[in-house]
This record gives structure tokens, C-alpha cells and sequence, in this order.
């Protein structure tokens, strides 16, 4: 796509769309403070089409699921799905990214759980420049920057290529990473971008880069409680201002 600033201009107003569905949702499973009930009964009260259940995967140290607990998330699913005939309720996961085997922490054979896989980068797992990471942003700015961005970049890369991927999540979060090549990557396996309202990244100048290739996006709430269910406002407040065009966004429509 061509880097033209043809679509930044006063006037365009993204204040007039609304997100339709919410595909990154976090409960109790994880580090949520609501039950996967409540997630849903607050996706019907915001007048969704659908909601996805997507806790975080169980590599992670301190708040990953219990593989364990998958079934029990399948069957509070189904129940919630009898009980709200209106939504269509989908149980994900947020694998978390890293160095070891498919370069994610839920592996090939346990996919199949799912109904689809999301995935982002996240402090807090072993095997993925969790500690540098940590120290290049909290401590020192431009702590072993260069080799960090190939590190990042190289392994988020190769879990895009190796893995069915529906959503990168919150990308350039927690660490550097280069921007061309996640979008590159994500237009090459058809995986959508997700600008979040939890999460800062995408950022403004991160999607002025990212709307160069022919990548596609999805708004997001990443809710943590059942009250920012469909909260994506910010979200697409901030596609607008880096001139990425509504057609772009997958579950957003005009009111």
C-alpha cells in the first residue's frame, strides 16, 4: 500500500462507528474479575453480535489457565451460549509468545481446544526476553534496544508463520519490536492487527507504519471486567487519527 497521507485530513469523523464484536476478553480463568457469565451478559447489554472468551495462555508465571481448567471453560461456554441465544459465544486464548518449540505456549496439539487462537507478547514467561525486556523499559531506555527489536521481532515472526493466528495482540507492547516487519508478517499469513483500549500499542505512529501494508485490523476491549465489555471508543478514535481507512477495521460499522 502506498505511504500517502491522503487519509489524514480534518474533518473524517471515526466518532460515528461502533465496534460490533469483542473478541479479547479476560474472566477469572486468568487475571479477569469477572466469571465468563458475566462477560457475556455484558456483551448482550452493549448489543454485541458475538464475545470471545480469550484468557492468557498457561505459560504464563502468574496468571496463565490451568490446563486443567480448559474443559470447564468449553462447558461454561456452551451454558452461556444456551442461555443467550442472541450472541455467539467463542472460547479463545491469549498464547503468550516466546523462544521454545512452536514459539507459543499453547502447543499444536492442545489448538484444537480452541475455537481460535489470538496471541501477544507479555512479560512474565520463560524463554522470551521477559528480563531484558522488563529492564530496557522500566530501567533503562535503550538497554540492548537493537538486539532486543531482532529478538522480539524474530520470534513474534516465526509464531505468526508457524501457527494459526487470528489476532496479534496489542503489538509493540512490552518491549521493542519493528513494526514493518510485524505487518509485513501479519499480511503474509492473514493474522488481524489489534488496536486495544487496555494497551496503549498500537500506537499513533505505529499504525501510520503498520496502514502501509496490506494488513487488516480489529478493535478490541482486552476487558479485564465484565464493565469494559465493547469498550473499543479510544480504540478507534485512534485509527482515525493515523488515517487507516473503516473498510480496514473488520468489526467496526456505522451507526
Amino acid at each position: 500500500m502506498s505511504s500517502s497521507n491522503k487519509y489524514i485530513f480534518s474533518g473524517y469523523d471515526f466518532g460515528g462507528y461502533a465496534i460490533t464484536y469483542d473478541l479479547h476478553t479476560h474472566t477469572t480463568y486468568s487475571h479477569g474479575i469477572g466469571s465468563i457469565e458475566d462477560n457475556v451478559s455484558a456483551a448482550v447489554k452493549a448489543g454485541l453480535s458475538k464475545i470471545a472468551i480469550t484468557d492468557h495462555g498457561p505459560g504464563h508465571l502468574t496468571y496463565g489457565i490451568d490446563r486443567k481448567a480448559v474443559p470447564n471453560m468449553r462447558k461454561d461456554v456452551e451454558e452461556a451460549q444456551l442461555r443467550h441465544s442472541e450472541i455467539e459465544v467463542l472460547l479463545g486464548v491469549e498464547a503468550n509468545i516466546g523462544l521454545k518449540g512452536n514459539h507459543l505456549d499453547v502447543s499444536k496439539e492442545e489448538i484444537s481446544a480452541y475455537d481460535f487462537i489470538i496471541a501477544g507478547y507479555h512479560y512474565g514467561i520463560l524463554h522470551g526476553n521477559c528480563v531484558p525486556n522488563w529492564i530496557n523499559h522500566h530501567v533503562a531506555g535503550g538497554y540492548c534496544k537493537k538486539l532486543l527489536m531482532k529478538k522480539n521481532t524474530d520470534m513474534t515472526v516465526a509464531a505468526l508463520h508457524e501457527n494459526n493466528i487470528s489476532i496479534l495482540t496489542h503489538p509493540g507492547d512490552k518491549g521493542p519490536f519493528d513494526m514493518r516487519e510485524l505487518a509485513r508478517a501479519c499480511a503474509e499469513t492473514d493474522t488481524l492487527m489489534e488496536v486495544s483500549t487496555w494497551h496503549s500499542h498500537l500506537t499513533l505512529s505505529e499504525l501510520v507504519i503498520c496502514r502501509e501494508y496490506d494488513v487488516k485490523f480489529i478493535v478490541s476491549s482486552d476487558a479485564h471486567m465484565p464493565a469494559r465489555v465493547g469498550d473499543a471508543g479510544k480504540a478507534i478514535e485512534r485509527l482515525f487519527a493515523a488515517g487507516i481507512e473503516p473498510e480496514r477495521v473488520v468489526n467496526i460499522v456505522k451507526k
